[in-house]
């Protein structure tokens, strides 16, 4: 059963809409220095052709925020500018036409400059995100709570979001970010209970590659199957374009979204008379970057492997040495083990 989703604002980010029902983003966030156009754009071309939909950039001086306007007409996403202590770094990225901004409005400083740029937000139609993290949270909270519980968390985004309201400013996103999933997962089912703001979800310093994949799993599928976030990021020490395949392995296991291919495989064990890891490495390789939401199955053994493979648009179901292709629930073939995987991609190719 697809997880029943919260109801919340739409906002636009660009041309993809966040919220109110919308399909649940993938976003990502480049690695390059903003001020390198020329890598900035090829990351976030690569970006792109993975399925990321919306993608953050970081701007730490002028220099980066000039550096937007020229990646901005070079690439074909929506690109948010994430923001920090300086307001004059926000109001240049609105300038250069960015299509979302990320801050956390109690470090950008005094009210008058929190109003500069709410006021250029609301000229353009751009929409904020108001970042918490639970590594940056403010000193004030800190000494309330001693350390950054969910409530704390809480409290901080309520207190920015009031902020906004007061001078009129609505086109809102909001995260609430830590690096322990549980108590992010808590900080989350808080606040959706208190506001209808779209909300960013995602595991902060999730970790390296296979711990953060973990991590973020466990977080975003406790927080999602709840019917929580209306766009997502993994956050991984590692590749931004593995951090969009986690993302949307992890929106498929849940039927939130169906892009790209659903690969079952078995563990395989004594029973498997086949290389069937080497099989499913490669065919997981040659499927990389497909989009059709097309199940294949890859088994090993007799016992799970013709279910398996007959339930599965496309499969196989390995025996010793040779092995059984499926289509749509009926074996199509039994050829030898050199040639499943050529066999098994010749349907994928023909498959409608």
């Amino acid at each position: 059963m697809i997880p029943k989703r919260k109801k919340t604002r739409k906002v636009y980010v660009g041309a993809v809409p966040v919220g109110g029902g919308s399909p649940v983003s993938v976003q990502s966030m480049t690695k390059t220095d903003t001020r390198n156009v020329g890598a900035t754009v090829r990351q976030v071309r690569a970006l792109q052709r993975e399925g990321c939909e919306i993608v953050r950039l970081a701007v730490p001086d002028k220099k980066a925020a000039l550096a937007l306007g020229s990646i901005r007409k070079s690439v074909g996403i929506p690109m948010i500018a994430d923001i920090h202590f300086d307001w004059r770094l926000a109001l240049e990225a609105v300038k250069q036409g960015v299509d979302g901004l990320r801050i956390n409005p109690g470090n950008i400083g005094a009210k008058w400059k929190i109003k500069e740029v709410v006021s250029a937000l609301k000229e353009r139609g751009v929409p904020v995100r108001i970042g918490v993290n639970a590594g940056s949270l403010e000193k004030n909270l800190l000494r309330k709570y001693g350390h950054p519980v969910p409530e704390a968390l809480v409290e901080s985004a309520l207190g920015h979001v009031r902020l906004l309201e007061d001078m009129g400013y609505r086109n809102i996103k909001v995260s609430l970010k830590a690096s322990g999933v549980l108590s992010t997962v808590e900080a989350y089912r808080q606040f959706s209970k208190k506001r209808r703001y779209p909300l960013h979800i995602g595991i902060s310093e999730a970790g390296p590659e296979f711990s953060g994949t973990v991590k973020s799993s466990v977080g975003l599928g406790i927080l999602l199957n709840e019917g929580i976030g209306d766009t997502v990021r993994v956050s991984l020490t590692a590749s931004p374009v593995k951090e969009v395949r986690v993302a949307y392995e992890i929106l498929r296991s849940l039927g939130v979204r169906k892009r790209g291919i659903d690969l079952v495989s078995c563990p395989t064990c004594g029973r498997c008379g086949v290389d069937l890891q080497g099989i499913a490495t490669e065919v997981e390789k040659r499927l990389r970057g497909r989009t059709e939401p097309i199940k294949v199955a890859v088994m090993g053994c007799v016992v799970n492997g013709p279910g398996e493979a007959r339930e599965a648009d496309l499969g196989i179901a390995a025996g010793k040495g040779a092995g059984l292709v499926f289509r749509k629930g009926h074996v199509v073939a039994k050829v030898k083990e050199g040639r499943l995987v050529k066999t098994l991609m010749k349907l994928i190719e023909e498959y409608k």
